[in-house]
């Protein structure tokens, strides 16, 4: 089943197109990553998806329900993890989540807690405040916030943006074992890391999806090594679609 179907999407700002009639399914519990230069038009789909401004023609459909006629139902239905570390600086990495599960009165709110600091394995710094921590874990505990509410859909914008190898190379692994419980949509500049986590990848370019498929049909098809190579062969060369 599609968590996501866009049909025929168009945006505009005034006489500038930035999303041309895009077509893309998004299947249940998938790690899709949507990828492009910068003005790629990336950002405003991922904001068209999550109901943040509305498309001039064409329709989303996101787990069933319209993005315009629907967006409360959805809204209640996903979340999102941004760049900017979205964490209370002067809580305890424990107080942040216990004060997340109660803006969103979760139940059981103790076995929730329990099993994303698990997940994210925030055992050793429960106590610490959020300011004093780490990038590693801080991106861990504001994704673990996004993940309080049991969202169907996260989507995870540039989650290793200057992180160092090893914390990136960690964060890379939790994200892994969310994958098939949790549709996810990754933004990330990092090739590598979209490489790595993928079940399949969008390539935009000028507005356009170049190139949809999983990372090792994308390689192939480009004949080159990796995704790095294959996103500047598929940006330079002008394919389009």
């Amino acid at each position: 089943m599609n968590a996501i179907k866009l049909t025929n999407i168009v945006k505009k700002y005034k006489d500038k197109t930035v999303v041309n009639n895009i077509n893309l399914n998004i299947k249940e519990g998938e790690l899709f990553s949507l990828l492009g230069t910068n003005g790629a038009g990336k950002t405003t789909t991922i904001k068209m998806i999550s109901t943040l401004i509305k498309q001039n023609s064409g329709t989303i459909k996101v787990l069933g329900y319209d993005t315009i006629k629907d967006y409360k139902i959805i809204r209640n239905k996903i979340n999102v993890s941004p760049q900017e570390t979205a964490v209370a600086m002067n809580l305890t990495v424990y107080e942040n989540l216990d004060f997340m599960a109660n803006v969103y009165q979760i139940e059981n709110k103790k076995d929730k807690i329990d099993n994303l600091i698990k997940t994210f394995k925030l055992e050793e710094v429960l106590k610490q405040k959020a300011k004093t921590l780490s990038g590693g874990y801080m991106r861990k505990l504001s994704i673990a916030i996004s993940l309080i509410n049991d969202p169907k859909i996260l989507f995870l914008d540039e989650p290793t943006l200057g992180l160092d190898v090893l914390s990136r190379k960690e964060l890379w692994n939790t994200i892994n074992t969310l994958k098939g419980k949790i549709t996810i949509i990754l933004t990330t500049h990092y090739m590598e890391e979209a490489e790595s986590l993928s079940d399949r990848v969008a390539i935009m370019n000028k507005g356009n999806i170049i190139e949809i498929g999983t990372p090792k049909e994308i390689i192939s098809k480009t004949k080159t090594k990796n995704m790095e190579d294959a996103f500047v062969s598929l940006i330079t060369g002008g394919k389009d679609e």
